[in-house]
């Protein structure tokens, strides 16, 4: 079981020095009825990436959607909720996993199942097949259309039709249907519905300019919603007055239900104001096409009034079936089998990558110091809190848990973290933010010691595609620096050009990439840094 206390606690600044105290050892031996760390004789390397496979394997649509539908006769049961099934439900779904969860889905509810549509991302069929991944495909005779686009996870014109498609089956349901919705992590490119005059290249230029000047995902969402006729609620608009049931797998930090794929079931406002906010903090606001223009300055209101809404409400219920969380919690038992002492740090790390990157290279410094570090560190790391999500509480916990296993030779430790930081685009090469994490944090290890004596990171995008590559992400350690150097690739040319996957390709005959392929999920990124056993000094020997 990983490390716990109450995530989010206060951790005052007035109490640093007391904080700071609490990292002293307090023994110079593990104290007794502790064991010592299962031997493995995999490397890091090895360990590290089964222990990122764990987490992948705990978020498979299959799972959880057994875990989150049940039929029991003629009732179909979610969250609680019981709807009765009459040869009355309907399927869509837009996703990464969404596959593999329509595939369960209609093992489950059976003859029930009238039709359905899903838009998942290209090739994700073949790849499947490929990996044997059978479970999550359609069975011969289903009644769901499966329909492919959003290429290198960007909107394009077969996604748009498999949307178009979506919405005609949802506007033509009655009351006495039930619509089940799935929806997972890249679902906002796969349902691409801008509202008229807007085209979808209009659409896709705000959104790509916002991400390259640093948007968060709430910020993306927010302007998606104001563009599309789907998302924002929508799709529930469209469906009504039929039952909407919706089993989400969330992508996205604290799992808010109006922000995974831009909310298509969860009744939103939209305030222009709101909107050209946005657009006005990244500089955008004067160069919009006159479309969006036109869009954002309508004053009437998308749905009707505010009384009607709330009844349409009442008729859309919302469950996540599976999260970032749950596959770090799955990953922290596979750590601990593989000889590690779990440490969950927080499944919301997100800002820069580069002050990311910073404070996964402070923590591993603290973590592997041979001596009690100078207070200092615990300060700089403490000071990362809010640039990266991360609670000082959090923080603080973590480096206590570092510091007791260096101190009393607890031996090895996995510090476990997931969320979704951001890039800020200066370049135009080819990479993902788990990537250039790595590279980052490669860079920030340099004079470490190498494993398996020293510490090794690794980053990677659960849905198995990092950005517009094959790639779901990196494994680093302090030698990376030296190793780019002696293949004559200048890192900070490559980061500069965002080209961190080129950079990885080229680097050892690309070794260090990770390479799952399409893995049918999405519950965002996980970040695994692993300590060694820090040997013990005892004075005076």
């Amino acid at each position: 079981m990983a490390f716990l206390l109450a995530p989010g606690a206060p951790c005052k600044d007035s109490l640093m020095a007391r904080v700071v105290s609490l990292f002293r050892p307090l023994s110079l031996l593990a104290p007794v009825g502790v064991r010592r760390a299962t031997v493995c004789r995999m490397s890091l390397d090895m360990r590290a990436r089964e222990v990122f496979s764990t987490a992948i394997e705990a978020v498979q649509p299959d799972i959880v959607v057994r875990q989150g539908l049940e039929r029991t006769g003629d009732a179909l049961l979610v969250n609680g909720h019981s709807f009765t099934l009459k040869n009355n439900l309907h399927l869509v779904g837009f996703g990464k996993a969404v596959l593999g969860m329509a595939a369960e889905a209609e093992r489950i509810v059976g003859d029930h199942l009238v039709r359905g549509v899903i838009s998942v991302p290209h090739g994700i069929q073949e790849t499947l097949r490929q990996h044997g991944k059978d479970q999550m495909l359609l069975k011969d005779g289903s009644h769901i259309t499966v329909m492919e686009g959003a290429k290198h996870n960007l909107p394009d014109a077969d996604a748009q039709r498999a949307a178009d498609c979506i919405k005609e089956l949802a506007s033509t349901l009655t009351e006495n249907d039930l619509l089940l919705v799935l929806i997972s992590g890249g679902g906002s490119a796969l349902l691409p519905a801008p509202v008229p005059p807007i085209s979808l290249q209009e659409k896709q230029d705000v959104t790509r300019r916002l991400a390259g000047a640093g948007a968060t995902i709430q910020e993306l969402n927010s302007v998606r919603r104001a563009l599309s006729l789907l998302k924002g609620g929508g799709l529930a608009h469209c469906a009504h007055p039929a039952q909407v049931v919706a089993l989400v797998l969330s992508d996205v930090i604290g799992d808010p239900l109006d922000l995974i794929a831009s909310g298509p079931t969860v009744w939103t406002e939209v305030w222009p104001e709101e909107i050209w906010s946005v657009l006005e903090r990244y500089g955008l606001s004067s160069s919009l096409p006159v479309s969006v223009k036109e869009v954002l300055g309508r004053s009437a209101p998308r749905w009707e009034e505010a009384g009607e809404q709330s009844d349409r409400a009442a008729h859309v219920l919302n469950a996540v079936i599976g999260s970032n969380s749950i596959a770090l919690e799955c990953a922290g038992r596979r750590a601990r089998e593989l000889g590690f002492r779990p440490v969950v740090l927080s499944p919301g790390v997100c800002g820069d990558v580069q002050s990311v990157a910073r404070l996964y290279g402070l923590l591993a410094r603290f973590a592997c110091s041979r001596d009690e570090p100078p207070p200092e560190l615990p300060a700089e790391i403490l000071k990362l809190g809010p640039e990266t999500g991360v609670e000082s509480w959090d923080l603080c916990r973590a480096m206590q848990v570092l510091g007791e296993g260096r101190g009393e030779g607890w031996g090895a430790t996995c510090l476990l973290a997931g969320g979704e930081p951001t890039v800020q685009l200066t370049g135009k090469g080819r990479g993902g933010r788990n990537q250039e994490l790595a590279l980052r944090v490669g860079l920030e290890l340099g004079g470490m010691e190498l494993p398996p004596k020293g510490p090794l990171f690794l980053s990677g995008g659960t849905d198995g595609q990092d950005g517009p590559t094959v790639a779901a992400g990196a494994v680093t350690d302090a030698g990376l620096g030296e190793e780019a150097r002696a293949q004559g690739l200048d890192t900070d040319v490559f980061l500069v050009n965002n080209d961190s996957f080129t950079f990885f390709s080229r680097l050892s005959g690309g070794q260090r990439l990770l390479l799952p392929g399409l893995t049918g999920t999405n519950v965002m990124d996980v970040h695994i840094l692993l300590i060694p056993p820090i040997p013990i000094v005892v004075s005076g020997r």
